[in-house]
Order: C-alpha cells, then sequence, then structure tokens
C-alpha cells in the first residue's frame, strides 16, 4: 500500500500543534481529515493552503469531542469521503488552571472528558476500520503526565490517564493496531502567555536551554505512524531532555 492511499484523522488539526502534524503527514502524502471545534477560519485556510499543492486530499469536520455522538461521527466522515480510516492522532486538548480550592465538577468534566474520554471513545470507533488497514494511533501526551503542573492538577491526571489508556490500547489492540504516544515539554507558550521569570525558569530545567518547535512533535508523531513497525506502548518525550532532571 502506497502511503498517498492512507487516510489520517487529526483532532484539534486546525491550529499551533495540530496545524504542524496535519502539514507534516500531508507532506508525507496522506489524506487527512481534518477534526476542529471552533476554528473555522484557521481550518479552512489550512485546507486551502494543503490542497493547492494536492487538491481533494482534505476534508474538514467541526465538532465537539466532548458530545457523545461525535467519535461514531468523525470516523464515519473518513468513510463518507475517503473510504478507509488507516491513522489516528488524538491531539485535541483543553488546557487551563484549576487550583484545589477552586476547580469545579464541571472542569473536571471538560479536562477528563477532551484529554482522556474523547480519545478513548475515538479509538473504540476507529478500531475495526484501523484493524483492516494494519493502522496506528498517536496520542499527545504532555510532560505533565508524569511531572504534575502546579495549579493544573486535573489536566495532569488527565494527561496521566492518556498515558495509561496508550499503554493499554497497545495491548488491547494487538496485533493489528499500534498504539503510541508523544509527550511535548516547553514548545508553545501557552496562548494566554507566561511571564519573564516563568519562560527563565522553564527554560533552565531544559538540558538543550531553549524550546522546541512544533515541527519537533509533527516529525515524532510521523515517525511513530509511518516508520516504526515495531513500536508500540510507548511514549516518545521530545522535551529537549527535561523529563530527564529530577
Amino acid at each position: 500500500m502506497q502511503v498517498s492511499e492512507r487516510v489520517v484523522l487529526v483532532t484539534g488539526g486546525a491550529r499551533r500543534l495540530g496545524a504542524a502534524i496535519v502539514r507534516q503527514l500531508h507532506a508525507r502524502g496522506l489524506s487527512i481529515v481534518l477534526h476542529y471545534r471552533s476554528s473555522a477560519d484557521e481550518a479552512h485556510r489550512l485546507r486551502a493552503e494543503l490542497e493547492s499543492a494536492r487538491p481533494a486530499s482534505v476534508v474538514l469536520v467541526r465538532a465537539d469531542i466532548l458530545n457523545e455522538d461525535a467519535p461514531r461521527a468523525l470516523v464515519d466522515c473518513a468513510l463518507a469521503r475517503f473510504g478507509r480510516l488507516d491513522m489516528l492522532v488524538n491531539n485535541a486538548s483543553t488546557f487551563y488552571p484549576t487550583p484545589i480550592q477552586e476547580a469545579t465538577a464541571d472542569q473536571w468534566d471538560d479536562l477528563l472528558g477532551t484529554n482522556l474520554r474523547a480519545p478513548f471513545f475515538l479509538s473504540r470507533h476507529a478500531a475495526p476500520h484501523l484493524a483492516a488497514q494494519g493502522g496506528a494511533i498517536v496520542n499527545l501526551i504532555d510532560i505533565h503526565a508524569a511531572r504534575p503542573l502546579k495549579d493544573y492538577p486535573i489536566y495532569s491526571v488527565a494527561k496521566a490517564g492518556l498515558a495509561m489508556l496508550t499503554q493499554s490500547l497497545s495491548r488491547e489492540l494487538a496485533p493489528t493496531i499500534r498504539v503510541n504516544g508523544v509527550a511535548p515539554g516547553a514548545i508553545l507558550w501557552p496562548e494566554a502567555g507566561a511571564d519573564e521569570a516563568e519562560r527563565e525558569r522553564v527554560l533552565a530545567q531544559i538540558p538543550l536551554h531553549r524550546t522546541g518547535l512544533p515541527e519537533d512533535i509533527a516529525r515524532a508523531v510521523a515517525f511513530l505512524l509511518l516508520d516504526a513497525p515495531y513500536v508500540t506502548g510507548q511514549i516518545l518525550a521530545v522535551d529537549g531532555g527535561r523529563s530527564t532532571v529530577a
């Protein structure tokens, strides 16, 4: 099977890390099912950019992945447009602080829902189609799955759960589907911003003394999907060595 015949679904693929992943996989010849929730302008611009190079290679699907019907709808969109689904990238995420004395039940449901529940059910609905193609799943985890981030306890718990889900699914879905994860370190600063002192504190903890690029994450995802046929159940840290620092 030529790579150009394969189809990948990327959640949260319109911007930031998701857009870098979409560009990398499209450049490798894959057709893209690009999920987004609210970033319609970015999604349409990205599709236009990619289809200027290869027409009819991208389909957009808008959905709230917290909706229990969304996983089936996303898979159905891939099948309706391309007739197959080979790979899945669970990238969509919510990220915001939830100090323990201020956190709400709704925030718990939102953060666990987008970062853990949605990847589980999307993987389940996609699994029969991925298995038919000998496919693969990559989950976007986080360095804070193993190193909790202060004031972000719910997010940290959700990503820790996603790390275990990655390893669990690698057993559940073997031998026909490989399941791996990528754990980014400091790649893009939060959209809410980080003050200079905080940036310097983070950079001081990174052996390479710099942040990474979205393309670093995208290349790692592409490697696990396309170039690692004997790798499953692994979480690849792309963090400049930060996870090695006590």
